[in-house]
């Protein structure tokens, strides 16, 4: 349903560098990446219908992104998900700080991932597992399962993502996350969704008539400080709706 792959590597010319697809149905309300005038500082694409955000950048450096957990058994949630993003970015606690506060609230929310840093840190935390991790230098793939599980999506992008940490550039990673190729049936995972749908979410970029990628974000971050974001947005059938790119 979504997909985030980054590298972090702290000290390196490019010590952030993210991909990420916010998968979701076309019909639900939703505003490009742009600045937020409610909360300074924060740069993100908004969910007009719950005020979340599934990825975005605020002051210090700050960053996160988020996903859910693909589990059809488990009940929904009164609160969205989009708003630890937004409480994160909109914070001046250290991540290690916020993420233990989160732990005693996270049975507020259906199950989702979180991964969240500033200039300095990395951090991940699940609903499953209930506890905050620091991440090392490493590159990651973080779909609708637990950190780097396996999931055909997940190895080939990053596999892709690798491939572009020499120079990497906006262009490069917005065509990995357009990478259409469905998994081999014997590959697909069964998260109790059917043969069907687990094969049009196995894709790094899905398109179809109700559901599919509504956003694909590039963001790199240099040793100075400097950002890159870059977002495009798509319609049915993977129609690009437009682009934004800022300097956050």
């Amino acid at each position: 349903m979504c997909l985030i792959l980054l590298a972090w590597r702290p000290g390196h010319a490019h010590p952030l560098v993210m991909a990420a697809n916010r998968d979701e149905f076309y019909d639900r309300p939703t505003l490009p990446l742009h600045a937020w005038k409610d909360v300074p500082g924060l740069y993100a694409g908004r969910d007009e219908l719950a005020g979340g955000t599934w990825l975005g950048v605020g002051p210090d450096g700050r960053f996160a992104a988020l996903t859910n957990i693909r589990d059809p058994r488990q009940p929904p949630f009164g609160r969205s998900r989009g708003e630890l993003s937004v409480q994160f970015l909109a914070d001046p606690r250290p991540p290690a700080a916020f993420l233990d506060e989160l732990a005693n609230r996270a049975g507020d929310y259906s199950g989702f991932n979180l991964l969240l840093g500033d200039s300095r840190e990395l951090w991940f935390f699940s609903s499953r597992e209930g506890q905050p991790r620091q991440l090392p230098a490493g590159l990651y793939a973080l779909s609708n399962a637990d950190l780097d599980t396996p999931w055909p999506k997940s190895l080939r992008g990053k596999a892709a993502l690798e491939s572009t940490l020499a120079a990497p550039d906006a262009e490069q990673l917005l065509a990995l996350l357009h990478d259409s190729e469905q998994a081999a049936e014997a590959l697909l995972p069964d998260t109790g969704i059917g043969s069907t749908t687990e094969r049009l979410l196995s894709s790094i970029f899905i398109a179809s008539r109700n559901y599919g990628t509504r956003a694909s974000t590039s963001l790199i971050v240099d040793a100075d400080g400097t950002r890159e974001l870059v977002e495009r947005s798509y319609g049915p059938y993977g129609s690009l709706l437009g682009e934004v790119r800022l300097n956050p």
